[in-house]
């Protein structure tokens, strides 16, 4: 995992906390940038909170804390399970990271860049990114005495790889809809 990449001529451009540099071969992450964010948000800086940022910032993806935890270790093995998950949890608090969770799977994690939903596959569990529209507020005499912080969207159903395939002849004719039809000839 390469934490930075050499700066082509990339466009300087603001997400959220975040700055990030995009070229034509991809991005390009500014380490002061990750270190800033976590200033701003009142984390201090450690080689392993800064690791999980830049991780979670370059893969494309939702990760779970295991495949964060495995990959930081790769690249630097001094840190603990306890670790990764110490630091997930602060940089969801410190509302650098979303946790996307999953009923009876692993909660995924994911950097907040540009605002978007996400759409979480019932068979799979893969977990895409969907382009951001404002939610409507919900009246205020629905949410009583609470304060509303950010409405976001998760839409489940079945991933394009898992959706409606189109039924091969062979799965008809060894099915018993098949056997009837066959059974009629």
């Amino acid at each position: 995992m390469r934490l930075t990449r050499s700066i082509q001529s990339g466009r300087h451009i603001n997400l959220t906390d975040f700055y990030i540099r995009y070229n034509l071969t991809g991005l390009v992450i500014d380490p002061n940038a990750i270190k800033r964010s976590l200033a701003d948000s009142g984390l201090r800086s450690t080689p392993q909170r800064y690791a999980v940022m830049a991780f979670l910032i370059e893969r494309a993806g939702h990760p779970t804390a295991t495949e964060i935890f495995e990959a930081v270790n790769r690249v630097d093995p001094r840190s603990s399970r306890a670790t990764i998950y110490n630091n997930l949890r602060d940089l969801v608090r410190a509302g650098l990271v979303r946790e996307v969770a999953i009923e009876g799977r692993a909660a995924r994690f994911d950097a907040k860049g540009m605002r978007h939903h996400h759409f979480i596959c019932d068979r799979c569990g893969k977990v895409e990114d969907v382009d951001w529209y404002r939610v409507p507020r919900p009246a205020a005499a629905s949410l009583g005495k609470r304060v509303l912080r950010e409405c976001e969207l998760i839409f489940r159903g079945l991933c394009a790889t898992c959706g409606p395939r189109r039924v091969s002849p062979l799965k008809i004719s060894n099915s018993k809809e098949g056997l009837k039809r066959w059974k009629k000839k």
